[in-house]
């Protein structure tokens, strides 16, 4: 028996949400790419607000923090390929141990740096490896901080949040004494919303490891150096809120999000708003792999132009959009050893390839203005024939904004270059998708619209 129709939901003219349910919604996919668990952002942010909230900020400054600790991993797909040209192995793995170790201390840059430099590779590959990063020295430590932290500010304003909001996150990882990255400001030169989220996300990430007693250990050893001495004090009187630690750990962080939000991150998001956030999140995604630059942007420009053509209704031709711009979201679950390998996967690493669209399932379903899409999203690898991916769809459980996509994906994908072969031209692109819809795995009518747009 086929699965049941994929429900096409149309969104109501005016689609207005609260901004912070589509951020913190996103933020999961964040969360990913650094390696974290799911929820990290927003727990980050429950404890920097709680942090925050003896300082007497006034209701803009709440916000503008608020806002920031949701997006301080905004610019961390950047840097992922550089981490693993240094590294190899999963970048996920690497740059979620960086956060476990002091890395200002040789001792323990040294032991990070035997740990991950070439992990899964062979012992010549290793050797390379650990040669290469001495080479390149504290310049390319340098280098990767400043590609995160610029593009996560970069993208704050995209989206229309403050400058203010893109200081906190450009300057997050700058330490106290002035040891941190990537300008080393030190003291009151760091902003006071970059020095909440520092100390937050570190509370967050060893809390997760060990506990509270281990979390408040790491603060005690980095006071002076990586925090404040009144922000380290600061922290103690969370650290002894036993009701505050309860609810992080049995409660959904987005539902404690809801209850401490500032009023002005409760502001909705119109439809001109929406789409600011859905293009910014478009390119977090396109900058995992140097393979995939404006990639998301190039099928949800074939596929609108195609659903144009097919007759789309106005608000169906925007939510496709919207689809299409975010469909490869889960890709930022994906390593980019496996993205990026120049040559045939093998079956763990296929396996894990597969896996992206049910991240991309998993994500949108969670933000409750994507729900509605987040079907037709994650079906761009589903073939008519059922021999697609993740959930092995048919033809009838396939709504036509699903069939559109998948062909819009797969045109510019053949279009692309890619880490084993260079992008084909239109000519043979289109007989390829031509080759497809006759062999019953590819919509025909969308194909001849993707052709009519290839030719145009």
């Amino acid at each position: 028996m086929s699965p049941p129709a994929l429900a096409l939901r149309e969104p109501s003219a005016g689609t207005s949400v609260p901004v912070m349910d589509v951020i913190a919604g996103l933020s999961r996919a964040l969360d990913i790419t650094e390696g974290h668990p799911r929820g990290h952002a927003a727990r980050s942010c429950v404890i920097g607000m709680r942090l925050a909230a003896t300082l007497g900020l006034d209701p803009t400054a709440d916000s503008d923090l608020f806002h920031a600790l949701l997006l301080k991993d905004a610019g961390c797909s950047s840097n992922a390929a550089r981490v693993h040209q240094l590294f190899g192995g999963s970048d996920h793995a690497a740059k979620r141990a960086v956060w476990l170790t002091d890395w200002r201390r040789w001792p323990e840059k040294i032991r990070y740096g035997l740990a991950y430099a070439g992990r899964g590779e062979g012992g010549w590959g290793r050797v390379r490896r650990l040669v290469g990063l001495a080479a390149a020295g504290p310049s390319a430590e340098r280098e990767v901080f400043r590609i995160r932290c610029d593009r996560g500010a970069a993208i704050a304003l995209d989206i229309g949040l403050s400058p203010a909001t893109a200081a906190a996150i450009r300057w997050m990882d700058e330490h106290w004494d002035g040891g941190g990255q990537p300008d080393g400001l030190a003291g009151d030169r760091i902003p006071l919303l970059a020095q909440i989220i520092g100390l937050a996300q570190v509370i967050e990430i060893f809390w997760q490891e060990g506990g509270v007693d281990v979390a408040r250990r790491v603060v005690a050893r980095r006071r002076r150096r990586w925090f404040s001495p009144a922000l380290s004090d600061l922290a103690r009187d969370v650290f002894d809120d036993t009701a505050f630690w309860r609810r992080l750990a049995s409660e959904e962080p987005v539902t404690l999000l809801r209850a401490i939000a500032p009023a002005p991150a409760l502001v909705l998001a119109d439809d001109a708003r929406l789409d600011r956030i859905v293009e910014a999140f478009a390119g977090v995604i396109d900058a995992k792999s140097p393979y995939t630059h404006d990639h998301s942007r190039r099928v949800a420009d074939y596929a609108t132009a195609a659903a144009s053509r097919l007759g789309f209704a106005r608000e169906r031709v925007v939510r496709l959009r919207r689809a299409a711009l975010l469909h490869d979201i889960g890709k930022l679950g994906v390593a980019n050893a496996v993205l990026d390998k120049p040559g045939p996967l093998t079956a763990a690493e296929w396996a894990e390839m597969r896996e992206h669209t049910r991240h991309s399932r998993d994500i949108l379903a969670a933000v409750p203005v994507f729900a509605d899409l987040a079907d037709d999203a994650a079906a761009h690898h589903e073939r008519l024939d059922g021999r697609g991916y993740h959930r092995g769809l048919t033809g009838e459980a396939l709504s036509m904004p699903a069939r559109v996509l998948a062909v819009a994906d797969v045109a510019d994908a053949l279009r692309s270059d890619r880490p084993y072969r260079a992008g084909l031209p239109a000519e043979r692109v289109a007989a390829m998708l031509r080759e497809d819809a006759g062999a019953g795995r590819l919509c025909a009518q969308s194909v001849e619209a993707v052709v009519d747009v290839l030719g145009a």
